[in-house]
């Protein structure tokens, strides 16, 4: 009879439970509600989870200096969290002078997702501002604040078109974002703050509705990430940003003839 002990195999490390109970792969419960304001020329509200977001949309009769007179518009993006949107009170950012380096990184974020897609020369002359206030924040606001422009933004072009002040509808590809990360070594898909506080590797992924990319965010947290990791985040990326898609098309498709194109 042999003596020889039987090798133990080591015991695998438990998948990380996400605290929603959430699979990996999936998006927070998603709501969105376009025409949301009665005065602004577009608008929409937006829910990802518990981060929630008010976008809406102005126009302006000018363009920044570096545009008067070449008949091109111009789009931009104002963002601000309200002071109690977090647990605890967040102090306003009152002017542009105190405005955080976080706020004017996410302002430009969503200005660049927004004009990728849109046909500026047929604006003429104008400014769209897209104003994001987060109402509540869970992880995720910048992500959110994209997905509520895009809408807010739509709205605001039909309200132009129909008012014979546009020949032509500008926005051509709808745009969504959403966040991606690997915490505990685990994929996740669209995190929630108490994820993102754990996270080896944030990133955040703004795509258009032709699968083209606009923009990636990516950085490691706690340690480095792998090429291969990156590929895999950027494929789950894709997966709920197709759902996001189909969800602001169907809204849309709701209101409107000219949003069939979508």
């Amino acid at each position: 009879m042999s003596s020889r002990k039987t090798r133990k195999e080591p015991a695998k490390k438990p998948l990380f439970e996400r605290p929603s109970g959430r699979a990996y792969d999936e998006l927070r419960p998603l709501i969105i509600k376009p025409d949301y304001m009665d005065f602004a020329e577009g608008s929409a509200y937006l829910e990802m989870g518990k981060t929630k977001v008010v976008a809406t949309a102005s126009i302006e009769e000018k363009v920044p200096q570096f545009l008067k007179g070449t008949g091109s518009g111009w789009i931009t993006a104002e963002y601000s969290m309200l002071p109690r949107s977090t647990e605890k009170r967040t102090p306003r950012e009152r002017n542009q002078a105190k405005i955080s380096g976080r706020s004017q990184e996410i302002q430009r974020l969503i200005g660049r997702a927004l004009r990728t897609t849109t046909d500026l020369n047929l604006i003429g002359e104008r400014t769209i501002i897209i104003d994001c206030d987060i109402i509540q924040a869970d992880g995720g606001t910048r992500t959110a604040s994209v997905n509520a422009g895009c809408i807010a933004l739509a709205m605001c072009f039909k309200k132009l078109l129909d008012e014979g002040l546009l020949a032509t509808f500008p926005l051509h590809h709808l745009v969504a974002a959403v966040s991606v990360g690997l915490v505990e070594g685990q994929r996740l898909l669209d995190l929630d703050y108490q994820e993102d506080s754990q996270a080896e590797v944030d990133m955040n992924v703004v795509q258009t509705d032709e699968g083209r990319l606009v923009e990636v965010q990516a950085a490691a947290e706690k340690a480095s990430f792998s090429r291969q990791e990156l590929t895999q985040l950027l494929k789950l990326a894709d997966k709920g940003l197709k759902e996001i898609l189909a969800a602001q098309r169907a809204v849309l498709k709701k209101i409107h003839p000219v949003f069939i194109a979508f």
